[in-house]
């Protein structure tokens, strides 16, 4: 994640009501290959990833890396919200130059209807405008992922447009970063 000035990562720890937003950790490892496996999660990310596959792959420590958090319940990793650059060769874009900061999550399906999602997401995009002042995130789901568009409309995306990408419908919306005052 590049902006206007330099950002240190890893930020210190979020504490939300319930939650941590905190680094990745080598004991996180097997929630990643969980999530990255898991049929629920994968519906509308392409399908799942070979379990085995993911075991190979998967470093030590993995998701060690700018604008990735690991949210963390009583001490265990239940998911994950990234903050990355929007590829400039894809569809769905609100700055002439691209490049817009795209929010993304997954959660492990045992999280899910809880309110985690929404409660993780709203921290890191608060995070995000304290560091970022001014810039836009942008939020790409498909339109048949209805808890995901439910959780946009909640953290206040609005759309942009609409388009077809990966064979299916994708609703694509904006989350207008606002200076914080004080």
């Amino acid at each position: 994640m590049t902006g206007p000035g330099p950002v240190a990562w890893p930020p210190a720890p979020t504490t939300t009501e319930r939650l941590v937003l905190r680094e990745s950790e080598a004991r996180d490892r097997a929630a990643f290959i969980e999530l990255f496996a898991s049929p629920e999660v994968g519906t509308y990310l392409g399908g799942p990833r070979p379990r085995d596959e993911l075991e190979h792959a998967v470093p030590d420590v993995p998701g060690r890396r700018l604008g990735l958090f690991v949210v963390d319940l009583e001490g265990a990793m239940i998911g994950m919200i990234t903050l990355d650059r929007r590829d400039a060769e894809r569809p769905g874009h609100v700055r002439p130059d691209a490049g817009e900061a795209e929010l993304g999550y997954m959660f492990l399906p045992d999280a899910w209807g809880r309110g985690y999602a929404a409660e993780a997401c709203a921290a890191a995009l608060d995070w995000f405008a304290e560091a970022f002042p001014g810039e836009p995130v942008v939020l790409c789901t498909q339109t048949a992922n209805k808890p995901s568009m439910r959780l946009a409309a909640k953290l206040g995306f609005t759309e942009v447009e609409r388009f077809e990408e990966f064979g299916a419908e994708q609703w694509f919306g904006v989350w207008p970063s606002v200076t914080p005052s004080g």
